[in-house]
């Protein structure tokens, strides 16, 4: 399986830890319900009856999803205990999930209506972004969605003390660039100040 300096570390006692202290609070779950329920009324001319989480972790993007929308969902997370929690509490079913990284998902084409990432393409190294971001095409036969940290350069950012394991950049100008075919739907910014989310910019995109 793919490995590298960053994917290691989310597998790693760093990601159990992570794990271990990102379980949703009642606000930050009404948060993120608020987000995706804004993204997905722009699904409306097709709403998605499958969705995909590149990174899901704990699934706390598919625990909101999963109040808004009877869509079948899959989740693609590198880190054991978290696939472990994610079917335990039936946020994904075992078959639907597997272990891997976005730079090759172990998914078959299409597999999903509608893919997104949210806060997993600022922990990829720039040399593998370009093949995360193929690989979650590939995935979507319509639909795709981009939640993470916005700067208008590519920049790192120390992360806990570890270099080369946050990456802030333009991701929406990032998938334009590389899908001349997709479109821009919709995007919006999640202000900390009000949402107690992590000033978080997102884009909604459709396969054209």
């Amino acid at each position: 399986m793919t490995s590298t300096l960053q994917s290691e570390f989310w597998r790693g006692e760093f990601g159990n830890a992570y794990v271990d202290r990102n379980a949703a609070s009642p606000e930050q779950m009404q948060a993120r319900l608020v987000l995706w329920a804004e993204i997905l009324s722009h699904t409306i001319s097709a709403p998605p009856a499958s969705i995909l989480e590149v990174g899901a972790n704990l699934g706390v993007n598919l625990r909101a999803l999963r109040q808004l929308s009877s869509a079948r969902r899959f989740a693609l997370e590198p880190n054991e205990l978290a696939r472990e929690i994610l079917v335990k509490d039936g946020v994904v079913v075992a078959d639907d999930v597997r272990d891997g990284l976005a730079q090759k998902i172990e998914f078959p084409d299409a597999v999903a209506e509608f893919s997104f990432t949210s806060g997993v393409l600022i922990h990829i190294h720039p040399d593998h972004l370009e093949a995360s971001l193929r690989e979650i095409y590939r995935c979507s036969s319509r639909w795709i969605a981009c939640v993470e940290y916005f700067s208008d350069k590519p920049e790192m950012i120390p992360y806990r003390g570890h270099d080369d394991r946050l990456f802030k950049r333009d991701f929406g100008g990032l998938w334009l660039d590389t899908f001349p075919d997709l479109r821009i739907v919709a995007y919006g910014f999640a202000w900390k100040r009000v949402t107690g989310l992590d000033n978080l910019t997102w884009w909604l995109f459709e396969k054209c």
